[in-house]
């Protein structure tokens, strides 16, 4: 009984796997049938303009610090 089982299931796979791949290759065959498209001739691109540049100040640095504060990561009001 589970020898048959396999079977379907392996039978089952190899027929989806056909099937997806006909699919395909009809799809691609599809794309290669149309006819080409005619190309438009273009006028020359317009020159590029000059890149723009923007400044960035710096951020500036504490001179001073506080004194560091106690993290903690329990909640010791619970207990």
């Amino acid at each position: 009984m589970a020898l048959a089982g396999f079977f379907y299931t392996l039978l089952i796979f190899s027929a989806c796997f056909a099937a997806i791949c006909i699919i395909k290759l009809a799809r691609m065959g599809m794309e290669d049938n149309t006819p080409p498209k005619r190309e438009e001739k273009k006028e020359p691109a317009p020159p590029k303009a000059q890149p723009v540049y923007y400044i960035v100040e710096k951020k500036r640095t504490k001179r001073s610090y506080s004194q560091p504060r106690e993290i903690s990561f329990t909640d010791e009001s619970r207990r």
